[in-house]
């Protein structure tokens, strides 16, 4: 009995349906998951280049940079967490480049300044060669730690951000929960949200993950949780994988979250109104009542003559043109930032 051809031995074969492998649409036809993503006409890849000073830094310090391992690992959590498009080794590198110059710098300085200048007017020695240590040590010591903190710094102003306005972010996924969205196009519809801030840009990088990488919701949910900046955020992404796992509903975790959010939102708010009164008491004691009361004791004391007229003239000049200026600024800078803060 001939074989039959292979095409008939593989149709004969009985197999169950894979309809769960196949690429899912939404009802609208939109293709979700692995798919070819149209951009816009004339649009070019966005290339990350390196400023001239990182790249002769990355030639330079490179090699001694990617010895620092355990630095790199610190560093590289907190370039991911703050956005920065750098490798840890480039910008190790551009640290370390950055403190050499910054350290010829100061020895230029400490040479002009303490053995050029002084010499010439006549400081005495020990003053000289203070100043010349401050300038050869300080200098680069607080360009070395300022760099090396800059991602950290950013990476909690983006979480900052990212908690003030993520009550508002919870309220538009209930919203769009409520009305049976999957979870992809919801972080999809959030990421154009540009109104939250860096929320939109954490949802941004789930949608590139999962359109652009080829990774699945929950994959691209959990990096989006390990990488996120803010605690909060982090609790809430980490919520969605553990509901989605053991079985439960989005739509209530949703909304449970965004309730839980909105109370803490008030609670916050109503926190910030007491502290606010409480400043505006302590303006009302410190900027104003005491430096008009100083003032009157000093006009009276010089008048009366119960001490110098001169001192007592001097002093007046430092209250009204230094004291109250700078203590009704520094009111000004708390309250501004805390408006700044609190702003959606």
């Amino acid at each position: 009995m001939p074989l039959p051809e292979v095409s008939d031995v593989f149709e004969q074969v009985e197999v169950k349906p894979t309809h769960y492998l196949r690429t899912k649409t939404t009802g609208a036809g939109e293709t979700i998951g692995p798919h070819t993503v149209r951009l816009v006409k004339g649009a070019v890849p966005e290339y990350i280049k390196l400023s001239p000073f990182q790249d002769l830094a990355w030639r330079t310090m490179g090699k001694y940079a990617k010895t620092k391992t355990a630095q790199l690992q610190a560093l590289d959590d907190s370039l991911l967490k703050a956005h920065m498009k750098i490798r840890p080794e480039e910008y190790l590198a551009y640290v370390l480049m950055a403190t050499v110059v910054t350290a010829i710098v100061g020895v230029v300085i400490a040479v002009v300044l303490g053995v050029v200048i002084f010499g010439l007017i006549g400081v005495s020695i020990v003053l000289r060669v203070l100043i010349s240590a401050l300038a050869i040590g300080l200098l680069p010591m607080m360009t070395y730690l300022l760099l090396l903190s800059t991602p950290g710094s950013k990476a909690k102003s983006r979480a900052r951000d990212i908690e003030k306005r993520i009550a508002a972010a919870m309220s538009f996924i209930s919203a769009m929960a409520s009305a049976d969205v999957n979870i992809d196009v919801i972080f999809k519809e959030l990421s154009r949200q540009k109104v939250y801030g860096e929320i939109s840009q954490e949802a941004a990088w789930i949608t590139r993950d999962t359109e652009l990488l080829g990774l699945d919701i929950l994959s691209a949910i959990k990096k989006a949780a390990r990488r996120s900046p803010s605690s909060k955020f982090q609790d809430f992404l980490q919520g969605v994988i553990t509901t989605s796992t053991s079985g439960g509903q989005l739509k209530p975790y949703f909304l449970l979250k965004a309730e839980e959010y909105q109370k803490e939102n008030k609670l916050a708010m109503k926190s910030q109104m007491e502290t606010l009164g409480m400043l505006a008491e302590s303006f009302v004691t410190v900027v104003v009542a005491f430096p008009l009361f100083l003032v009157l004791i000093l006009a009276i004391m010089a008048i009366v003559g119960g001490g110098d007229p001169d001192f007592m003239v001097l002093m007046l000049y430092v209250i009204v043109l230094g004291m109250i200026p700078v203590s009704q600024f520094g009111f000004i800078f708390v309250v501004w930032n805390m408006s700044k803060e609190s702003a959606m």
